[in-house]
């Protein structure tokens, strides 16, 4: 009886040993060799579970594949990396026999990465067996019991045949784990050249920015499985940084909302480094805008070149741990490309600006050289001239806004291109503005431009004359006829040097000089409410006031040679003499139009001259004198006359609209100076006087 029972257990044994061997050969990996070999084995040996430590390639450690354990007992990690010299298991692979384990816990408390276990409810003995094939030592089999003590001769006999089996599958299923990561790492480099070349082909082909974000976040959005992509960029001019793209379908807006902001040198440091980083939870929660799109995982990757810092690309999701080292690292190769290629569009973007900038400067200078000046030069020797001449140099290398203040016709355009052409801004244009010349509802079209549809007749986009005159001078003449409506506008372009299109919302910086120019009493209409104050004081930063032609008297003879010289040799006249008693009567005139009507009689008077002496029309001039003043044979005599037919024909009013101040183009406190010095009484233009 005892022979056949000692024989039905050795079938059972053999049973299971062909069992295990045909099942391990079966198994897809090493986890399930295990798995097979407790299910197979815990009916014929008493064992609690059942674990394979793999020799690493250089022979020093050992890494726990896998413990298949009872439910109750500690799980360990998988993959864990243990030193083996001096253990049990180093002995049993070093030794190549098996090693008894009487006390499991005081071997796992040698083993740091172990250690803890020692303290768990554990199985107290073991026993470890080495694999190896053909005398090359692959690790150790180790089973674990609660219950102490040894297995038996027969229990021994059979895990010396299973491990044998197990080296045999071994090899095979390191085989199949191996070439089943290597074709995983093949795919996934499959993936990542795949989208360095979509984003690659999508870079080589798009010149514009947006255009280029657009198409590099869906194939970004493919690859990682992400739920946004931002790019931001920086504006090196005011040193702000916005966002350029954000590609969020299922977004809620929040992101769209966060404000533009200056650039901090942390943030220009990182830029530079070129690092891509994953954001932590804390550093997330500080964003609310993040927290209201519930984003709980954030890559960033810098953007830029050889050539500085240009933004940043964002990649955000809502699962917690989506980016890995990994993703680092292609994000670092992504964003390379990315910054070659937005450094280009925005390289081309810059040319088209500055071509498109160059072909409105160019119709611009080509409109100004058909125009008319009055004059070419500025001409005198007067010492109110001199005294301009002096502001002038003073003014023109600082870049102050300068106000010019004169009658029509004494020449204020042509000061402000002498401020301009003295200025470091000489280079640049110099770009020329009649604001009374305008209607009124266009002048901030023609001031800030207007986008395509802004209104109607706006066909297609135009540049203001702000864009136009970017680096260089824009002189605004009669600024006292801009209405009080665009008068805030116009202060804040001065102030901050930006503005928007009509029709746009988005600001464009400038740096622009302005040179303003009226004959009005600006202090008169703040007064009265037609004009800011605050702009006022904005334009008066260096105010130059141009003295009337009837305050220069001793330049007009030296005007009236020149206009002659180049009329004459226009008209291909020779001309050589002006008449004595002319010239006095060109002296003594009124003037009231200035330069430039003493300029347009001159050339009337070439027209008629028929031979080599100039033929001035004395009747036509003293019928024009007549007009402002009664013949009179001092210049201090016509002034005191002209004052009082003025102040006459306006019932002696001598500010407000229409009044005597405004009628002779002086201000009402010069034109108060001039009555006291001349002497002039109520009782002079009074109707009863």
């Amino acid at each position: 009886m005892g022979v056949m029972e000692s024989r039905s257990a050795a079938d059972g044994r053999y049973r299971t040993l062909l069992e295990v061997s045909g099942a391990i050969a079966s198994q897809p990996n090493l986890k399930a060799v295990l798995q097979s070999l407790r299910r197979l084995l815990s009916s014929v040996v008493a064992f609690d579970s059942v674990s394979l430590s793999l020799l690493s390639d250089n022979g020093n450690s050992v890494r726990l594949i896998a413990f298949d354990r009872s439910p109750e007992a500690h799980q360990a990690e998988i993959g864990t990396e243990v030193q083996h010299l001096g253990t049990a298991v180093g002995r049993a692979i070093d030794e190549q026999k098996p090693i008894y384990v009487p006390d499991l816990q005081a071997e796992l408390s040698r083993i740091p990465q172990l250690a803890s276990q020692a303290k768990l409810r554990v199985p107290h003995s073991a026993y470890i067996f080495p694999i190896s094939i053909s005398g090359k030592k692959l690790g150790a089999l180790t089973f674990a019991t609660v219950q102490r003590g040894q297995f038996s001769p027969d229990d021994m006999e059979l895990m010396i045949s299973v491990s044998s089996h197990v080296a045999v599958a071994l090899e095979g299923a390191v085989a199949r784990d191996a070439a089943e990561l290597y074709q995983r790492q093949l795919a996934h480099e499959r993936d990542r050249l795949r989208l360095l070349l979509e984003i690659n082909n999508q870079v080589v082909t798009q010149l514009g920015v947006n255009e280029l974000f657009r198409s590099a976040s869906s194939s970004i959005r493919k690859y990682f499985a992400n739920d946004f992509t931002g790019f931001w960029l920086i504006d090196k001019h005011s040193n702000r940084i916005e966002c350029a793209v954000l590609d969020f379908p299922g977004g809620k807006g929040f992101l769209a909302d966060i404000p533009v902001r200056e650039v901090t040198d942390q943030e220009v440091e990182k830029m530079r480094t070129r690092t891509p980083e994953i954001w932590s939870q804390q550093d997330i929660e500080k964003l609310q805008p993040l927290k209201d799109e519930s984003i709980v995982a954030l890559a960033v990757a810098p953007l830029g070149t050889a050539n500085g810092p240009l933004g940043f690309l964002a990649m955000g999701s809502k699962r917690s741990n989506n980016f890995g080292q990994e993703d680092l690292d292609i994000l670092s190769q992504i964003s390379a490309q990315i910054s070659l290629a937005l450094d280009n569009a925005l390289a081309y973007g810059r040319l088209s600006a500055s071509r498109n900038r160059l072909e409105d400067e160019r119709l611009y200078l080509e409109s100004e050289i058909r125009a008319e000046y009055n004059f070419e030069d500025l001409v005198g020797k007067s010492a109110g001239l001199r005294k301009v001449l002096d502001q002038i140099e003073i003014v023109a290398p600082t870049g102050s806004t300068v106000l010019l203040h004169g009658e029509t016709g004494t020449g204020k355009e042509l000061i402000a291109r002498a401020v301009h052409n003295l200025s470091p801004r000489r280079d640049r244009t110099f770009v020329r503005l009649n604001c009374a010349a305008i209607p009124s509802g266009l002048v901030e079209s023609e001031l800030f431009g207007h986008e395509k549809g802004a209104f109607t007749g706006a066909l297609m986009q135009k540049r203001g004359r702000f864009e136009i005159a970017d680096r260089g001078t824009l002189f605004l003449d009669e600024i006292g006829d801009i209405s009080l409506e665009l008068q805030p506008k116009l202060l804040r372009a001065l102030q901050e040097q930006e503005f928007e299109r009509l029709g746009s919302n988005k600001t464009i910086h400038v740096d622009v000089r302005l040179i303003a120019a009226t004959h009005r009493d600006l202090s008169l209409m703040i007064r009265n409410h037609q004009f800011r104050e605050d702009l006022f004081y904005r334009l008066n930063v260096f105010p130059i006031e141009i003295p009337p032609l009837r305050e220069r008297r001793e330049d007009i003879p030296v005007l009236v040679h020149y206009f002659v010289s180049r009329l004459s040799a226009r008209m291909q006249k020779r001309i050589k003499s002006i008449p004595k008693r002319a010239m006095e009567a060109l002296t003594n005139a009124a003037w009231p139009g200035n330069v430039r009507e003493l300029e347009n009689f001159i050339e009337r008077a070439v027209i008629l001259t028929q031979g080599d002496e100039l033929n001035v029309p004395l009747t036509e001039l003293k019928k024009s004198s007549v007009q402002y003043t009664s013949p009179v044979s001092t210049f201090e005599e016509a002034e005191r006359q002209a004052i009082i037919d003025a102040l006459k024909a306006v019932s002696g009013r001598i500010s407000g609209p229409g009044a005597a101040a405004e009628r002779l183009g002086l201000k009402r406190t010069t034109l108060q100076n001039k009555m006291r010095r001349l002497n002039i009484t109520k009782a002079d233009y009074s109707a009863n006087g």
